[in-house]
């Protein structure tokens, strides 16, 4: 049985009805209910479901809509519909095909609200879902016939701006349909002004002007009513020359022709002869920028277009602002004449004197840059900074526009500088030379010495021990006072020394396991001590006038035994276990306090608290980690001195009862 036939008609009805209801509840889910439950090809299906969501756009332009939300919404719908679903229920390029329907049906001040959309959804159109299929879509519909072309730039300047900021975020700086790779210039801006000398009427204005300062009365006007007009004569030949340079500006080429370089180089020096001429002053600067300010409302006043009447002259002269705009031209066109380009051609080439011009002329348009206020030493110091960073760019154009993105391949993966692999001969010393490379000079050196390092180990020279004698004797000949030798010098402080005696002591003097009362807060200190009791032991070293201390270990010893006639033992005066639970049976849940004068760690106490809840056994286990930790130490008069700095008094006399009454 064959499957059955797609019916175009009937499916884009039951699509049509599904995306209104979707668009109520403003979800997808009934949409992608629908389209699972239609039979058919998938490509059948989504091209049908984009018929349907431009024919409810259809119908929505029809009515008229006052509001954008409507078309928001459906154009969100479609996004759901391809980023929910699993495979995508439509096309991806139908989000952008209905904001092209939607820009080409509606006024500007509504596509100014929909393209606030499509920059603020900016990181979803760069998405892996929609950047592929959707780019030329965008790039067409901003840069092509559809919304760029129909706004003025005189007019929709700022919404202009928007477009072109919108495509920079969107496309990565090395896109091509983005970049002027052949350095071309727009030819189409020409500045229009009065080229006719008889039309002028700059002639006219200044005799209207006489008249009308003569029929004004002395103090009528005030310095701060009108704005202080240009002192510089200003004639019509001023002004047809100072408007034909923008014709170099818009076309720098002009200017390796000798007869055009020659007329602009007669005309920017009466230009710039007139800005050095007429300095602008900072408090007037300063009133007009806040006049401007005042009636744009705060706003910067910019406009896209020069205004190129005469009776302006005098006042754009006066503007510090349109002064900054005609440097500025001027030093990019430097930069242009100087500069290489890749597809400029071989005949645009500077000679000496042109390259000299330019030098000087660099030199005095920033003088001017610094002397126009505001701050006109930082505006000068920024605009250098930012042609500098401009041959940057100029170098990446040349270079091909390359992408800033390198993905690096298994090729271009550092490598380890190869060495080439010794022989196993040369480095086992049976080479030419036979000699064995440790890897460290000293190292070498010593493995070297023998040709035979094992039977080298087993002879009968190295096996020897230094007698005592024979090795303190320089360390008891320094011990004695008569020699004043001093105790940085002794060779007991030599470490290396230190630990061959501690290795000789061991192997040759009772003296090294015998116990000591004595505490050495050194190695050199202990040392003293031995070698002491060597040279009073050793023969034929004089030791009368050294200091063993053998005397004060006797006295500490007979000290020792005498307490310890007169006290327990050891065992006794360790605290005991039947001690330990008594003093716990009292302590109950007061055995934290003593347990922070028992240097007890807060890591233990809470181990003590999870072990049992029974505060009769925590304060056990707190005396017995005590106790673990202390050793011999654990006595108890130790533990009877913590009781009392805790406040339990009685408990620590209790203690020491115990102990008279075992004595």
């Amino acid at each position: 049985m064959s499957p059955p036939v797609f019916n175009f008609v009937d499916v884009k009805e039951k699509f049509t009805a599904a995306a209104r209801q979707a668009l109520s509840g403003k979800t997808c889910k009934h949409l992608i209910t629908v389209f699972s439950q239609i039979s058919g090809n998938e490509t059948e299906k989504k091209t049908t479901l984009d018929q349907a969501l431009r024919g409810v756009l259809g119908d929505q332009i029809i009515e008229q809509k006052t509001s954008c939300d409507d078309y928001l919404s459906l154009i969100y719908l479609s996004i759901d519909a391809v980023t929910e679903a699993n495979a995508g229920i439509c096309s991806a390029t139908i989000p952008f095909v209905l904001l092209g329907d939607v820009l080409d049906c509606l006024p500007l001040d509504l596509c100014d609200k929909i393209f606030s959309f499509v920059e603020k959804n900016v990181s979803t159109w760069k998405s892996s879902s929609f950047y592929t299929a959707g780019k030329n879509y965008l790039l067409r519909m901003c840069n092509g016939v559809d919304l760029l072309r129909r706004l003025s730039k005189s007019q929709n300047t700022v919404f202009c701006g928007r477009i072109q900021l919108f495509l920079a975020r969107l496309f990565p700086l090395s896109f091509y349909p983005g970049l002027n790779l052949q350095s071309q210039f727009n030819l189409d801006n020409i500045t229009v002004f009065n080229k006719n000398e008889q039309e002028s009427t700059l002639g006219q204005k200044q005799t209207d002007e006489k008249e009308d300062t003569m029929e004004v009365e002395e103090g009528e006007m005030g310095e701060d009513d009108a704005p202080a007009p240009c002192s510089i004569p200003i004639d019509y030949n001023l002004y047809r020359k100072f408007w034909t340079l923008q014709d170099y500006f818009r076309n720098p080429v002009q200017c390796y022709d000798k007869f055009s370089w020659m007329t602009f180089l007669k005309f920017s020096d009466e230009t710039l002869a007139v800005f050095k001429s007429f300095k602008l002053d900072d408090m007037q600067a300063s009133k007009r920028k806040m006049e401007d300010l005042r009636a744009s409302d705060g706003g910067h006043v910019y406009f896209a277009k020069f205004l190129t009447s005469e009776k302006l002259m005098d006042l754009q002269l006066s503007d510090s602002n349109f002064r900054r705009h005609i440097l500025l031209q001027y030093l990019i066109l430097f930069q242009y004449l100087k500069g290489q380009v890749k597809f400029k051609s071989s005949s645009c080439v500077l000679n000496d004197d042109q390259s000299a011009w330019i030098e000087e002329t660099t030199k005095l348009v920033y003088q001017l840059l610094r002397e126009t206020p505001p701050e006109g030493e930082q505006f000068a110091t920024m605009v250098e900074h930012i042609l500098n960073t401009e041959e940057n760019w100029n170098s990446w154009k040349n270079e091909g526009c390359p992408s800033f993105v390198k993905n690096r391949t298994s090729d271009d993966k550092p490598k380890r500088p190869t060495r080439k692999r010794q022989a196993p001969e040369d480095f086992l010393g049976k080479g030419p030379e036979p000699k064995i490379f440790m890897g460290n000079d000293e190292l070498t050196r010593l493995w070297n010495l023998n040709q035979d390092n094992m039977e080298a180990c087993k002879s009968e020279s190295r096996e020897f021990m230094p007698s005592l004698d024979e090795f303190f004797a320089e360390a008891i000949e320094q011990a004695d006072p008569v020699n004043m030798v001093e105790e940085e010098y002794k060779v007991v402080r030599n470490p290396n020394y230190g630990w061959r005696a501690l290795r000789l002591l061991s192997r040759r003097s009772p003296h090294f396991f015998q116990p000591t009362n004595q505490k050495f807060k050194s190695l050199a200190d202990y040392l003293d001590t031995m070698v002491c009791k060597l040279a009073k032991e050793l023969p034929d070293i004089p030791s009368e006038e050294i200091k063993t201390g053998e005397e004060d270990d006797d006295d500490n010893g007979d000290n020792l035994l005498k307490d310890s006639n007169d006290s327990p033992s050891i065992q006794s005066k360790t605290v005991t276990n039947h001690q330990m639970d008594d003093i716990a049976a009292k302590l109950g849940s007061q055995w934290k306090t003593l347990a922070s004068h028992l240097e007890m760690k807060a890591a233990e106490m809470r181990e003590i608290e999870t072990d049992s809840e029974d505060v009769d056994v925590q304060a056990k286990l707190l005396l017995v980690a005590w106790q673990e930790r202390e050793g011999s130490q654990a006595t108890v008069e130790n533990l009877a001195t913590a009781l009392s700095a805790a406040g339990f008094s009685q408990l620590a006399e209790r203690l020491d009862n115990s102990i008279q009454n075992v004595k």
